[in-house]
């Protein structure tokens, strides 16, 4: 007698998340991937030329410091006289230069997740594989949650993993650099730099974004589950259109806003909100005049956890859950193009 195994819906959506990733793991895991191996490939360019270029200066004589010629590059010399203020700006800059080298798998993510959410649902209308998963004992519910966990979950992890081992690829190679001309790595790179405090930042970050991305996400899964045709004009279009309404007629007037509000916390908020660093710039009402450290300090986990108390996410993240309902809602009704 055969026995019968019966999945639970906790091992559906498992099964559902696969399906997604398999699916949709040249966008989650090698796109990432490939834009970090591009900063690591553009970062060795970059620190050959600065190399030649100073070596052919300290051949000429064209190097000076504190007013003496210096006939080699020899960083244990250049760095020996630096004092505890120049080492900490040293540390800042390093810090700065990491987030910069890791944020390329980031940027991607912001395009990779904002595709996917608009072909979600709207693919399998289109070729009609819609009526096979429907066939299946699987909810239209877990579906589109499984969808949504992918884009903000699935995604930025591995997008987040691709930043962390681009980062040690930086540092690797920065270290060789140092070593290679006389200074000491733990000493002019590791010890002034903090890798593991960005690194806890950008986890501590994954359920920033998962929760500020929901309204752009919500939108973009309703336009995905609604969209006839063109889900990518019908997502973009209609937010554009509203905020230029509302600027022509001056509507924001009658609550005491200017149309600036409406662009940024309306329009912005349904299209920008798959692209990290976003929540940053709502966050922080003007960059002008801060300094380096105060911008590195934004990435710690501390600061990146304090942005869960903000009121603008947690109205995001009503909308967003919104969004979902009715994504779901249409998912159950709408089968075909």
């Amino acid at each position: 007698m055969n026995a019968v195994h019966h999945i639970t819906p906790l091992g559906k959506f498992k099964w559902l998340l696969k399906r997604e990733y398999w699916e949709n793991r040249g966008g989650f895991l090698r796109a990432p991937l490939v834009a970090g191996g591009i900063s690591l490939l553009l970062t060795v360019m970059a620190i050959i030329a600065g190399l030649f270029a100073a070596h052919r200066a300290a051949a000429n004589g064209g190097l000076h410091i504190d007013g003496v010629n210096v006939n080699g590059l020899d960083l244990g010399m250049l760095t020996r006289q630096m004092s505890p203020e120049d080492m900490v700006k040293l540390g800042e800059g390093m810090n700065f230069t990491l987030l910069l080298s890791s944020a390329w798998p980031f940027m991607v993510l912001g395009f990779v997740v904002f595709f996917y959410c608009l072909g979600a649902l709207y693919d399998d209308r289109r070729d009609r594989s819609v009526l096979f998963w429907k066939s299946l004992p699987l909810s239209d519910t877990q579906t589109v949650l499984s969808k949504l966990a992918s884009a903000v979950v699935v995604a930025p992890v591995l997008a987040t993993l691709a930043a962390i081992l681009t980062m040690f690829g930086f540092i690797a190679i920065i270290s060789i650099v140092v070593l290679a001309h006389g200074g000491n790595p733990v000493t002019l790179v590791w010890a002034p730099s903090s890798p593991f405090t960005l690194i806890a930042g950008m986890l501590c970050w994954v359920p920033v974004y998962a929760l500020w991305a929901l309204p752009t996400v919500g939108w973009l899964l309703l336009c995905s589950a609604w969209a006839r045709s063109k889900p990518f004009l019908w997502a973009v279009m209609l937010p554009v259109f509203a905020g230029v309404v509302v600027s022509w007629f001056g509507l924001m007037k009658l609550f005491a806003l200017d149309a600036g509000w409406f662009w940024a916390h309306v329009v912005g908020r349904l299209l920008l909100g798959t692209f990290p660093g976003v929540e940053v710039a709502y966050q922080a009402k003007s960059t002008q005049g801060q300094s380096l450290r105060s911008v590195l300090d934004g990435f710690t986990p501390t600061d990146q956890l304090a942005t869960l108390a903000s009121p603008q996410l947690w109205i995001g993240v009503v909308v967003g859950a919104l969004f979902i309902a009715a994504a779901i809602w249409l998912r159950q009704r709408r089968d075909e193009i």
